[in-house]
């Protein structure tokens, strides 16, 4: 019989947990719930859904009552985001009215201690650069709201950003962020480290394959299934998920910021609607990501060193704009039956 332990809502061997570190724990993975569709099932079916996968981190992208309110109670934790179009009037404001806005919006439907993270606006250099001067004056007015309540340390601020915030991504030792983004990613990296805060970032390597003119990267490397390693130095690289990870530490230490984690805020891989959009590359892609987490694999730069991970995503959203395979990332079916047979607690 296999004995196991849960760990952060995870069903983890203990064989396997006698191969780390006794102070290590499996680093969080969670699932992103996006609503962008017309016929998806109820907020409270959702929970029993992610209770039936023993799956107790979500990522939420805006703080709907109804949702916060079928989360409470629950154990399950939530990355909850505020909209990008809500930011100039946090910004704008003060500290009082940032704590106006969280008491309304937020604990008014659930409790703080269900809330590990604020995701202060979303991409917003790639889809709303308009937003970007108040990403910043909005985490700090939200930060002083947070110590106002004594919730500043158990609540972290971050913003996530597209891996796209980068000029130089390839070898990994070369990431460099866009100099264009320098004058809000420097700010935003600074709070980060102030506040013991996480840089968010979401990895999409299917978006990097099938937008590669060059056919520099193949679709194997994208699915963790290459031969061929790619060697940066004295490392070397498998997979395009890692290799952008550790672009990302990269650009974060040249700019000073090494004391600034990272954590995977989306990533993915559609089942249908595209190039190389299949059941079984989205399960090929997954499975992998959900091994690496759960095994606390790390990245060739950081190796054991477990990295937080939001799987992109619940249910098929369509009401997606854009190219047809944004509407199919879903790992669950509208019934709550997995589309493909990923295991939330598999590091084998």
């Amino acid at each position: 019989m296999l004995i196991t332990k849960t760990i952060q809502g995870l069903l983890i061997p203990v064989s396997l947990l006698l191969l780390l570190p006794s102070e290590t724990v499996a680093a969080t993975l969670g699932i992103c719930y996006g609503r962008v569709a017309n016929n998806l099932p109820p907020t409270s079916e959702v929970v029993n859904i992610l209770k039936t996968n023993g799956i107790s981190n979500v990522r939420i992208f805006d703080p709907d009552p109804v949702t916060l309110q079928s989360f409470s109670g629950t154990g399950i934790n939530l990355m909850t985001g505020v909209p990008n179009e809500v930011l100039p009037s946090l910004a704008s404001g003060t500290p009082s009215s940032a704590l106006q806005w969280l008491q309304t919006n937020i604990f008014a439907h659930i409790v703080p201690s269900q809330i590990r993270y604020i995701a202060v606006g979303n991409e917003v250099l790639l889809k709303d650069p308009f937003y970007a001067p108040h990403v910043v004056p909005a985490m700090v007015n939200i930060y002083q709201a947070l110590k106002t309540l004594n919730l500043d340390n158990t609540i972290k601020l971050s913003s996530p950003q597209a891996a796209s915030v980068l000029s130089k991504s390839y070898p990994p030792s070369l990431g460099a962020f866009n100099p264009s983004l320098r004058s809000v990613l420097l700010p935003l990296l600074n709070f980060l480290r102030e506040t013991e805060s996480p840089f968010m970032v979401n990895v999409y390597p299917y978006f990097s394959y099938t937008s590669s003119t060059s056919n520099r990267i193949s679709l194997d490397y994208a699915l963790f299934r290459s031969n061929d390693m790619v060697q940066d130095g004295t490392l070397m690289y498998g997979n395009l998920f890692e290799a952008t990870i550790d672009a990302i530490v990269h650009a974060i230490e040249k700019e000073g910021f090494a004391e600034v984690g990272v954590i995977v805020s989306e990533t993915g891989w559609p089942k249908g609607g595209g190039e190389a959009a299949s059941v079984e590359n989205a399960l090929a892609y997954n499975e992998n990501v959900v091994r690496r987490v759960v095994g606390n694999v790390g990245t060739p730069k950081r190796p054991g060193v477990g990295i937080e991970v939001y799987l992109f995503d619940l249910f098929d959203e369509n009401g997606k704009s854009g190219d047809e395979c944004e509407k199919h990332f879903g790992i669950f079916g509208l019934d709550g039956i997995e589309a493909y047979d990923l295991r939330f607690n598999s590091a084998n």
